[in-house]
């Protein structure tokens, strides 16, 4: 039997026209668990580790994640006074629609399911790379590797295919694990440092054009451009909240539990994510030579420093830890999935729309996603997947956001009960900047692949909208008029 505040949650939901079809069980912790489990700071943040190493050194790590940091939870607190006035699912495609347009939201959630699938095939090829080099295992070639990982994802289908309750139990426990694995980490490397150089922390280093035999980033001389490189570290990290409004119909109190997920999400893995980082590199043992390590630095400083017993302990946690946090990404990519599919906006919605008798999963939503990723392995690497899932995440957080600072006191007028006041139109601001700034820097080579994608996929989604789309696609129920 449903707990009495899912009457509420679908008398609100009914109000923006429509019924409660997805199984309303989450918890307000377990709808934070879930963006906790997408940013996962022991996924991109160790993965990720020496994109940050290898441009500007430390003062990357000690000064550039938490100015990162700050910028997402701007967008995060903007995103979170949207989503607490409009708790669907599919959030942030349903807020363009109703914010800025049919226009808005259409591109709002291509972008956004672009990246949604991008970041999951990102997480779980990072889980793959990290786990056979964090275990000696021999590389078996990339046809290996591509079934791997595919195999990995369709697990995670599986466990999702069988509804939220199971789901949510392993996002939950995935949540604990995060942060218990992170502090566990954090103070057994500060322990086991026999000299912690707190001064790289501001220190300068411009170690790019290495590693030697496969630079991370080409050779560069502007120290402000090198600083911004090494941005992507926390950026790449900080990604996947919009999860906790992906499940807004499956999450009771979702008015106030959603907007209290995303903003927690962020917060709590910015400042245990900061703290895991600056221990990694204040236990490098010679930094010249961990950025010579390349990727394998995080797994070969902890070899280094840690008894064996306690090193291998911790890293069968994190790849554990990383498995599901590919779990929670499939989660969200899915219902995104299925809420656009809802409102008729994919082809074969009427497939994707389906909900799993008994579950209450979207299941063709769950698989398609899940497909749809694992086909991305076979066509770039790691980083530029990364990059584009960032830049195409980012750019779907910051459209309905930007259209919420046009609207607001004009077409809309009543906030849900989590609110920014005046301060949201400022941050909105900042965010839409801070947005522009993170695409310039996320498709600079290495990761030069990337423009190209972004250019051509706006290009198409600007032919096809205003080809055919502009006369198709309706919206959601009622149109794209605030009736709150």
């Amino acid at each position: 039997m449903n707990p009495p505040e899912s009457s509420t949650d679908e008398s609100l939901l009914a109000r923006l026209g429509y019924r409660q079809e997805l199984a309303r069980r989450m918890s307000g912790f377990s709808n934070f668990a879930i963006s906790l489990s997408i940013i996962c700071i022991l996924a991109g943040g160790i993965t990720s580790f020496h994109v940050g190493l290898d441009s500007a050194g430390g003062i990357s790590i000690g000064l550039g994640w938490p100015l990162t940091c700050l910028f997402s939870l701007c967008v995060a607190a903007t995103m979170a006074q949207v989503g607490s006035a409009f708790p669907t699912a599919g959030g942030l495609y349903h807020w363009g629609c109703l914010l800025g347009g049919r226009g808005c939201g259409w591109t709002t959630a291509w972008f956004n399911l672009a990246g949604l699938i991008t970041v999951l095939a990102a997480i779980n090829a990072g889980t793959h790379d990290f786990a056979v080099a964090a275990f000696g295992l021999k590389s078996s070639g990339p046809a290996v590797r591509l079934g791997l990982v595919v195999a990995m994802t369709l697990s995670q289908a599986v466990l999702n295919h069988r509804g939220i309750r199971l789901t949510t139990r392993l996002t939950d426990l995935s949540g604990w694990l995060i942060l218990g694995i992170a502090a566990a980490l954090t103070v057994s490397l500060l322990v086991a440092t026999p000299n912690l150089d707190w001064s790289r922390l501001w220190t300068f280093h411009n170690f790019t054009g290495l590693p030697e035999a496969g630079a991370t980033f080409p050779k560069q001389t502007s120290p402000l451009w090198i600083f911004a490189l090494g941005l992507l570290l926390p950026a790449y990290t900080l990604t996947g909240f919009d999860a906790s409004a992906h499940t807004a119909e499956e999450t009771l109190d979702a008015s106030r539990n959603v907007p209290r997920g995303i903003v927690r999400a962020v917060a709590v893995s910015g400042l245990v994510g900061w703290a895991l980082v600056v221990a990694i590199l204040l236990a490098i043992p010679d930094l010249s030579a961990g950025v010579a390590q390349g990727a394998d630095v995080v797994h070969r400083t902890m070899r280094a420093v840690l008894p064996g017993p306690l090193a291998t302990l911790l890293l069968i946690g994190i790849v554990l830890v990383q498995y599901l946090c590919g779990l929670a990404a499939l989660t969200s990519a899915s219902r995104m999935l299925y809420a656009f599919a809802r409102d008729g906006g994919l082809p074969g919605s009427t497939w994707l729309k389906r909900v799993q008798p008994g579950t209450g999963s979207p299941s063709v939503a769950v698989w398609t996603a899940a497909i749809l990723s694992g086909a991305l392995i076979l066509l770039l690497p790691y980083e530029t997947i990364a990059a584009i899932g960032t830049v195409f995440l980012y750019v779907s957080y910051v459209l309905p956001v930007a259209a919420g600072a046009l609207a607001i006191g004009r077409s809309w007028h009543q906030m849900g009960p989590w609110h920014l006041g005046a301060a949201f139109r400022p941050l909105a601001v900042v965010s839409a900047l801070g947005c522009v700034f993170l695409v310039v820097i996320g498709v600079q080579p290495p990761n030069q692949q990337a423009l190209p994608i972004l250019i051509g996929t706006t290009v198409v989604m600007v032919v096809v909208w205003f080809g055919f789309e502009r006369r198709r696609f309706q919206g959601p129920p009622g149109g794209v008029e605030l009736k709150r």
